[in-house]
């Protein structure tokens, strides 16, 4: 039998995808609580997350978003790594507030963010160990984020990911 790369590239990038998931929610957790959520875009879903990235953009007047928004249709699959915001009511004032009770609801909990930058390294060094392409672009989690497909979560970041020739989310317009 001889298998050709080509027909076997999509199969092998999206069990490649779900090693980075698991990379993801494997990462150390602050406190040791998981909150992290995980997930993946493919097929159809892409564009209806390219569409939104580029309404986003053309609404604020980001041109990034725009240009992520292009580049996004040039992933096989997107990898969405979010976090749930909670309290660790440690009092550490870590994010600038001298105890949990004097931070507004609305500014994350330092572990939190924390949490989330771990898993996205965890996810990517898998990716590169496997040899894919891949970007980090908050834009377009950002766009996830609004769309509510991690439900429940703050600050959602998206990897694109791809196996190709030369790897399309860089070298940038």
């Amino acid at each position: 039998m001889i298998l050709n790369e080509r027909k076997t590239r999509h199969e092998h990038l999206i069990n490649a995808v779900k090693q980075m998931m698991t990379a993801a929610r494997t990462a150390p957790k602050g406190k040791g609580m998981d909150i992290i959520e995980i997930a993946a875009v493919e097929g159809d879903d892409i564009k209806i997350l390219s569409d939104k990235t580029r309404e986003l953009g053309e609404q604020n007047g980001l041109e990034f978003f725009i240009r992520d928004a292009k580049n996004i249709l040039s992933a096989e699959a997107i990898v969405l790594i979010g976090t749930r915001s909670l309290e660790h009511r440690l009092n550490c004032g870590h994010c600038g507030y001298s105890s949990c009770g004097e931070k507004p609801e609305i500014i994350p909990c330092v572990l939190n963010s924390v949490d989330v930058g771990i898993a996205i390294g965890s996810a990517c060094a898998t990716a590169a160990d496997l040899r894919l392409d891949t970007r980090v672009m908050f834009s377009v989690g950002l766009t996830a984020q609004k769309l509510n497909w991690l439900s429940g979560c703050r600050s959602v970041f998206a990897i694109p990911v791809t196996a190709s020739s030369k790897n399309p989310f860089f070298d940038r317009k």
